[in-house]
């Protein structure tokens, strides 16, 4: 586990109109073992915030601390699940979730036992052999999962990892990622325009601003744990959706009549 900290963040770039900050003033910080949630409307900053945090993007200013270290690049100690889950389609299932331990060096009989281990977490024992493309789509997003864990990185950052699931299973994966957070306790950065599922997964949820991208709001959701589904039916969760749609709809509209932040 790993506690991170996102200091005065700005993230600016050249566009052919001129200079576009996409990021700014972002400041953040998560505890170690915590699931946040960070949720906007399309093109505010999400996926670029969480980029930084991988170190796939240097920040133009400002910071990211991860246990109080400086982040200067990708690292093993981030784990990383995109939205097109991004495996290699000309490797088992066994081998996908073994790539990144191999490329660390980890011997043969060594790594393959973590993927094991790591499928069996995601429900996939008795598929090692199997080819991705002979998956399912959850289940290609479940191998995602376990390839990102298979390093035993304290953070783990998913960009919208279900977004592209049917309704029904992207509820079941909404369940499984909470039973696998509830085992390891990692450090969960996610990213989705999901109200649901923002308040289903986290312990805090990041409202974001759009142009440029900032922090809007923090809501904290005290919605207790373990967390089933049943608890949208809840009060407190009716007050908590109807808080953060709020927020999320002032920020669209503001894009919808070219209004920026």
């Amino acid at each position: 586990m790993a506690s991170l900290e996102i200091r005065d963040l700005f993230v600016r770039y050249q566009s052919s109109t001129g200079i576009v900050e996409a990021l700014s003033n972002v400041n953040l910080a998560m505890g170690s073992g915590e699931f946040t949630v960070a949720i906007g409307a399309s093109g505010c900053g999400k996926t670029t915030l969480l980029s930084v945090i991988a170190g796939f993007l240097a920040p133009s200013q400002g910071s990211v601390l991860l246990d109080g270290r400086p982040v200067m690049g990708p690292g093993a100690d981030r784990g990383v699940v995109f939205q097109r889950h991004a495996l290699m389609p000309w490797l088992s299932v066994l081998d996908n979730v073994a790539f990144g331990l191999r490329m660390r060096g980890i011997g043969r009989e060594e790594r393959q036992q973590v993927a094991r281990e790591k499928l069996g977490l995601v429900g996939l024992t008795g598929f090692e052999s199997k080819m991705i493309y002979e998956l399912s789509g959850g289940m290609q997003q479940r191998v995602g999962i376990a390839r990102a864990l298979a390093t035993r990185p304290p953070v783990l950052l998913m960009d919208e990892p279900f977004g592209a699931l049917d309704a029904q299973t992207r509820s079941i994966m909404q369940e499984e990622l909470l039973k696998i957070w509830s085992k390891l306790k990692t450090t969960v950065v996610f990213v989705t325009h999901d109200v649901d599922e923002a308040l289903y997964l986290s312990d805090r949820v990041f409202a974001m601003t759009n142009s440029p991208g900032g922090i809007k709001e923090e809501i904290r959701v005290d919605l207790g744990r373990p967390r089933a589904p049943e608890v949208a039916l809840s009060e407190k969760y009716g007050a908590l959706h109807r808080r953060v749609h709020r927020l999320i709809r002032e920020e669209s509209l503001k894009v919808f009549n070219g209004i920026t932040s």
